[in-house]
């Protein structure tokens, strides 16, 4: 049976207590496993001031790095170490100046039981609510073999746990020194890892209660650890969205849409570069802040000085609607963030101020956020559009194909299947002149038009033609009259 949340003793980090399903189990052990410099002695040090916030009493074991140095560190990251009590059986300058070396005993019979009684003194003074040692490995070069090394790991953590003890300890695996042995003995493993796309948290054992599956991402920052878990659609499950049409606030790309957008479905608007993909996904925000609603937009491809300008350029008054509230533009680095860390940024967004329209231009840009294989992203993207429609938000992925002209491309990043709706816009060469249209290809909730209009862009904003019904072979990029037209009649 899972213990309820307020039962749960918090990691002090919001992100690992939403992977763990509110935080540890209280009484228990938990192993930190990973490579030096992942962090696991940070993670130590949010789970203790998490417990001195709740007026617990908390005991740092340091085993190896000296307390001064302990206590340095922490401070550079903003903890307060002042409540925390620890008990420094780290080795001494002493070790290394003084011959301690032992010629007829192991250090394990010279050094073991002073150390356990030095523990037990210190636990019993103490009596603390959260416990951590590190590194519990340590332990290991006082033990004549791994069986006593496993038997005393069992009864140190027994003794604790019979105090009323949470208890974290943090271990470094080595090929020379593999812990797997001790995933056996805890309650729970936390694994902090590296992949392609940076540092992995993952969550392999945790008795008695659910956990958030998959790899979820990390950062370590001037203030400590960050945890961004894995998106699970599932979980942000909202009301059932009413079927509404959202108007673009153009009446002939409305026409075209049969109707508008509809409420809480994903649009891909896919097109070769300098077509107007970014500007005709900003009308619909444009339109959506006409009805008070909100809008944010991620910029991959373009910075954002250079989005505005073009924005005001074509008379879409950006500014009024940053000032008003009704639009938030961010410029993300994509190489700098990792797929889960921009699903929180989204999520915030959503479920902290209320976006109502949510534009990723472009999907080559997010995707390198996943520096991984197309399974991946498709992945990726599919969790995020399914947990923006299941939130109730309307999505515009914008995609550019490669070809100005020649063959046709509905989208270059083989995610159609995850469209309600796709909207392409065409570079054309009509009469030695270029020109752009736009069509419908995909609309899933209602019919739609399957003409092709011209576009243009002015500085009075988008102007949409009538049908081209006088050409063929538009989609080509270098369309022909039909028997009976002109170039005038294009013109028309």
């Amino acid at each position: 049976m899972t213990p309820p949340l307020s039962e749960r003793a918090s990691t002090g980090v919001a992100g690992l207590d939403e992977v763990l399903s509110g935080g540890f189990v209280p009484t228990r052990s938990y192993m930190i496993r990973g490579q030096a410099g992942s962090g696991k002695t940070i993670l130590s040090f949010h789970f203790l001031q998490q417990g001195i916030a709740e007026g617990e009493t908390a005991l740092f074991i340091n085993l190896e790095e000296d307390v001064r140095d302990l206590k340095a560190n922490a401070a550079a990251l903003g903890f307060d170490t002042d409540a925390i009590e620890f008990l420094d059986l780290s080795p001494s300058a002493d070790a290394f100046v003084e011959d301690e070396s032992y010629e007829v005993f192991a250090p394990s019979e010279v050094e073991r039981e002073p150390l356990t009684d030095r523990i037990v003194e210190g636990v019993t003074a103490v009596d603390p609510d959260r416990v951590v040692v590190d590194p519990l490995t340590q332990l290991r070069f006082l033990l004549s073999d791994d069986y006593q090394f496993r038997k005393q790991v069992v009864g140190f953590m027994r003794f604790l746990k019979d105090r009323g003890a949470t208890v974290l300890f943090t271990v470094q695996n080595t090929e020379s020194l593999p812990t797997d042995d001790l995933e056996f003995i805890t309650d729970g493993t936390i694994r902090l890892d590296a992949a392609s796309y940076g540092k992995t948290v993952r969550v392999p054992k945790f008795r008695g209660s659910a956990t958030q599956s998959g790899d979820h991402a990390y950062r370590v920052t001037d203030s400590g650890i960050e945890v961004y878990p894995a998106l699970q659609p599932g979980a942000h499950r909202g009301e059932d969205v009413a079927f509404e049409q959202m108007s673009s606030g153009i009446p002939e790309i409305d026409e075209l849409l049969g109707g508008g957008l509809e409420r809480g479905t994903v649009t891909i608007v896919s097109g070769p570069t300098g077509v107007g993909k970014t500007t005709l996904s900003t009308q619909f925000m444009k339109a959506g802040a006409d009805r008070g609603e909100r809008s944010v937009i991620y910029l991959f491809e373009e910075n954002k000085g250079t989005f505005l300008t073009r924005s005001r350029a074509i008379g879409i008054p950006v500014d009024e609607m940053i000032e008003r509230g009704t639009l938030q533009v961010n410029e993300v680095e994509a190489l700098e963030r990792s797929p889960q860390e921009f699903a929180r940024m989204v999520r915030e967004e959503v479920e902290e101020r209320g976006a109502d329209i949510v534009m990723i231009d472009g999907i080559s840009g997010y995707r390198l956020t996943l520096r991984g294989g197309d399974e991946q992203m498709l992945q990726q993207m599919h969790a995020l559009g399914r947990y923006l429609k299941n939130a109730g938000v309307t999505s515009i992925l914008v995609d550019e194909t490669r070809n100005v002209t020649g063959e046709f491309r509905a989208t270059m990043e083989n995610v159609s299947y995850l469209a309600d709706n796709i909207v392409f816009l065409r570079h054309l060469e009509v009469g030695g002149e270029l020109r752009k249209a736009i069509g419908v290809l995909k609309k899933r909730t209602s019919d739609f038009e399957r003409t092709i209009r011209e576009f243009e862009m002015t500085d009075q904003g988008i102007t949409v033609g009538e049908p081209m019904s006088n050409l063929r072979g538009i989609l080509s990029g270098t369309p022909e009259v039909v028997d009976g037209g002109s170039k005038e009649d294009c013109d028309e």
